[in-house]
């Protein structure tokens, strides 16, 4: 019970407390998003040149998803 009222009437946030730090940087995640872009990207490209289909780029399916 008294670890609670701590908490409760503390002037620190629990991020503090906790000493809790984000594991990555916001410019990994980013560069994380990209890569899997790329890789949906290609691996889409593999299944389109297997059943004979040209390939798209990125661009292609950015285009066709604004004019959606």
């Amino acid at each position: 019970m008294t670890v609670i009222l701590l908490g409760v009437f503390s002037k620190r946030s629990a991020l503090e407390i906790l000493d809790w730090k984000p594991t990555r940087s916001a410019e990994v995640e980013a560069e994380n998003e990209v890569d899997d872009i790329e890789q949906m990207v290609a691996a889409q490209n593999e299944l389109r040149r297997r059943r004979g289909k040209p390939e798209r780029s990125l661009e292609d399916i950015e285009s066709e998803w604004r004019e959606s």
